[in-house]
């Protein structure tokens, strides 16, 4: 590797590092946000992110292409699917942090790899060597572990791994900069969430009644939701997808630990295990991605 190549390398990883580490400690930031109702939050959020993307992108990429996908009605379509999708995985994030469920969208942000991969081979026609047959079977195997001990489904981790694996499948083979495509999945909804935010205010429901300080810090939600994606693009172009891949562990890992000894949530011994199978998964899901990387002819 080239001094050069090096460079650019090294600062794709350090952008990819960032990423995650921001979207591991999220749960403290939107914790803060209490008691401001997880609905009332989900509204701002979606106003908010509209803004600072579509600022974003005309400052990135002008005016012009920022309206050109405006011309295709079927990639409009899907983008609006996508953000009404994405909308729902940031509710049930949102909601389930601020209702003490953190270890859940731990587990949930660990499966979505493996969801991810069933639903490309489910719906694309996608071949799935030995080793990520091997990992989808860990991974199910976590989660049967907790169906059988809590004897319920982990409702919040599914949620939040299939919507996700929806809007990726939604998303597949549309070539749009991320904060273009944040736009689009936002900006139809926006008026929505405009609407109901300045009725929730003008009764007394909302944000504003919690003090000048809380309403200020709800306002950043937007650059907070923002900035990772922009440091995730910036690491999609300048890292291997194998290496970006790996780096997303960081985030669930992070959020895991902040659950069990910052919000002190019960961590079950069932948990223990169910995530030491499900990273067992993750190991030979790594190997798979590095095989094909490698050009390997493993199947």
């Amino acid at each position: 590797m080239i001094p050069e190549e090096r460079k650019t390398y090294k600062q794709g990883l350090i952008s990819a590092v960032l990423c995650s580490v921001w979207w591991g400690i999220c749960p403290i930031y939107w914790a803060w946000l209490k008691p401001i109702e997880s609905s009332t939050i989900i509204f701002y959020r979606i106003i908010l992110v509209a803004l600072v993307s579509a600022a974003g992108a005309l400052i990135a990429y002008g005016r012009d292409a920022v309206l050109a996908p405006l011309k295709d009605r079927k990639l409009t379509l899907r983008m609006i699917g996508a953000g009404i999708i994405i909308t729902f995985n940031w509710s049930v994030y949102i909601w389930a942090i601020n209702s003490g469920h953190i270890i859940q969208t731990s587990i949930g942000y660990y499966i979505e790899p493996l969801v991810v991969c069933l639903f490309g081979m489910l719906l694309f026609g996608e071949k799935l060597n030995k080793y990520k047959v091997v990992a989808l079977a860990f991974g199910a195997a976590g989660v049967v572990a907790v169906i059988i001990y809590f004897g319920e489904f982990p409702g919040i981790a599914l949620a939040i791994a299939i919507s996700f694996s929806c809007y990726a499948a939604i998303k597949k083979g549309i070539k749009m900069p991320p904060l273009l495509s944040l736009t689009y999945e936002t900006v139809f909804i926006a008026p929505i969430a405009l609407g109901v935010a300045i009725c929730l205010e003008a009764t007394g429901q909302g944000a504003l009644g919690f003090g000048t300080g809380r309403y200020i810090l709800l306002l950043l939600c937007g650059f907070v939701t923002a900035l990772p994606l922009a440091l995730f693009a910036d690491a999609a172009n300048k890292v291997s997808m194998f290496v970006l891949g790996l780096t997303e562990y960081i985030s669930p890992t992070i959020s895991l630990v902040i659950g069990i000894f910052y919000f002190n949530e019960e961590f079950y011994p069932v948990q223990i295990v169910a995530f030491a199978i499900i990273w067992v998964g993750l190991i030979f899901f790594s190997r798979g991605e590095l095989k094909e990387l490698k050009g390997g002819s493993d199947g």
